[in-house]
């Protein structure tokens, strides 16, 4: 078993939203049934932790995959867990591969190991905000090596405008027309490629534009609007249908960014290992 690092004063959680890629490390409680607009990998950082997917008992595993719009809870009795989403045009469902050996359930992965001290590494460095980017391309290119499944190409290109675009431009019509498709054909190729409507991934990259906004300094009420939500209840209201929990317990007291910081640790700091030594 991994010991935890003495970390002294403890470290506040970690966000980081960049192309792809949406990752969050620190520690959770209890989440109630939620479902996200991407696949998700999730790795206990120091230990097991439960998921429960419904109707079903809980079940306890060390890494577990989601697929997009399945939902779930989570009880990780508040160790900290790494949880690491990407879009589905990026291939979300390689990172299923990160688990090697593991239990189909409905869908989503369970599994006793897995990929663990890259997402650990990145929790436990207090700069790591300044490196984060570099490390999670690292293992989710280690994901497409192990498995690729590419989405419709029309679908791929529709989901880069999306997170491209800004909220105003971003309709089912307008984008159904770049593709050359109807909105409603457009809208059920994307249910069947991504796992959600098309309006619910859509506030998925809302949400991420609101996290992002705190990341980078914004307070809720700022990040609420810079990521189109009416307010802050608005976007309260979604954060906790999205992830289960309030804002606060996650968003509050994050690390960020310094304005320059020093270059990735080498391989020491965050290889790629399938168990804990």
């Amino acid at each position: 078993m991994y010991e935890r690092a003495a970390l002294s004063p403890p470290l506040g959680p970690i966000w980081h939203v960049e192309g792809p890629h949406t990752l969050f490390a620190g520690p959770l409680a209890y989440n109630a049934s939620h479902q996200h607009g991407a696949p998700v990998y999730l790795a206990g950082l120091y230990g097991a932790f439960r998921i429960r997917f419904r109707p079903g008992d809980w079940i306890t595993c060390r890494t577990a995959f989601v697929p997009a719009g399945m939902p779930h809870e989570l009880d990780c009795g508040g160790d900290p867990l790494g949880v690491l989403y990407r879009e589905p045009d990026g291939g979300g469902r390689a990172l299923g591969a990160l688990m090697g050996s593991a239990e189909s359930v409905d869908g989503a992965l369970v599994a006793p190991g897995g990929e663990v001290a890259a997402l650990r590494a990145l929790f436990e460095r207090r700069d790591a905000c300044n490196w984060a980017g570099e490390a999670i391309a690292d293992l989710s290119g280690f994901a497409d090596r192990r498995s690729d499944r590419p989405i419709d190409g029309r679908i791929a290109r529709i989901i880069g405008d999306l997170r491209a675009c800004q909220e105003s431009r971003m309709s089912a019509e307008r984008l159904a027309a770049s593709a050359t498709l109807s909105s409603s054909r457009m809208q059920h190729l994307f249910s069947e490629a991504v796992g959600v409507p098309f309006r619910r991934y859509r506030g998925w990259l809302r949400m991420r534009r609101a996290i992002d906004a705190v990341v980078q300094g914004a307070n809720f009420t700022r990040a609420a609007h810079e990521a189109g939500f009416t307010d802050q209840a608005h976007f309260a209201n979604a954060f906790r249908r999205t992830f289960g929990a309030p804002a606060s317990l996650s968003l509050l007291g994050i690390r960020r960014p310094a304005a320059r910081g020093p270059s990735r640790p080498g391989p020491d700091g965050g290889q790629h290992e399938n168990a804990d030594r």
